[in-house]
């Protein structure tokens, strides 16, 4: 179902040394949504509308992706957590509900550790927090995972193929459902590009950093923000929640989606 979102805004915002794209709208308290691959801040648009009856909406394309700074580095989960934040002080917002992504959900997790006071509420969904407890469950990552993480690798293979590309990972990630077309479009447009593959492809490679930030983070704190996590299949089906568990304390609850995933 559409929603309309008579005041959306779309402007660029200064954070962390880069200029995010950001959509807004609504009036309230804020909730900050975190998109994931291959997405951009139009993830969100069905789910806006309800929103914005009551909160602020802030949803950026994440740094590198849609039309926010295409930055040589800063993809792992520690820099996008402090561009977060920092979105949140140049939009003069002291808190948010954080609501996550793929690879929206490790930053985010690691801005609720960092500065909880900065999150009133946690959802996270369809991502592994690096190696917490739980993810030993999981049967292995995805087969893009590996393609994406090789240096330079997928974006000179994908050059000119970039549609039909990310067309298999929206309709297989919708069961064969598909996404809007305008929505659809929009992702193709964003991801077309051997700079904008790069940069997709670098928070794959930011990986093994992002996991040794979360594994520090959980070593001398506690995830104390009340929590919800989302996991399906074959992204995060069962290891998520397992993650949380591990980093937090009795608060956190968690949800598994039946049907669906993205990558």
């Amino acid at each position: 179902m559409s929603h309309e979102l008579p005041d959306l805004t779309v402007r660029m915002v200064a954070t962390n040394g880069i200029e995010a794209n950001v959509a807004i709208a609504g009036t309230g308290p804020a909730v900050l949504l975190l998109h994931g691959f291959p997405h951009t801040w139009q993830l969100w648009r069905e789910v806006m509308g309800p929103l914005v009856r009551r909160h602020r909406v802030i949803a950026p394309d994440l740094r590198g992706l849609g039309a926010s700074t295409r930055a040589q580095d800063g993809y792992d989960a520690g820099t996008l957590a402090t561009d977060a934040e920092g979105l949140l002080d140049a939009l003069g917002e002291t808190s948010a509900s954080v609501v996550a992504i793929d690879a929206g959900a490790p930053p985010a997790f690691l801005l609720a550790m960092r500065r909880p006071e900065r999150v009133d509420r946690l959802v996270l969904m369809e991502s592994l927090l690096g190696t917490l407890p739980g993810a030993e469950t999981f049967p292995g990552p995805p087969w893009w995972f590996g393609f994406h993480a090789v240096p330079g690798l997928a974006e000179k293979v994908l050059a000119g193929n970039e549609s039909d590309y990310l067309d298999w990972f929206l309709t297989t990630g919708t069961k064969g459902r598909g996404i809007p077309a305008q929505t659809r479009d929009a992702f193709v447009a964003a991801y077309t590009g051997t700079d904008s593959l790069r940069c997709a492809f670098s928070y794959y490679r930011a990986m093994p950093t992002s996991a040794e930030q979360i594994r520090r983070a959980v070593d001398t704190a506690r995830l104390t923000v009340p929590t919800m996590t989302i996991g399906s299949h074959p992204a995060a089906r069962g290891a998520q929640p397992d993650d949380c568990r591990a980093g937090g304390d009795n608060r956190a609850r968690t949800s598994r989606a039946r049907d669906g995933w993205r990558g």
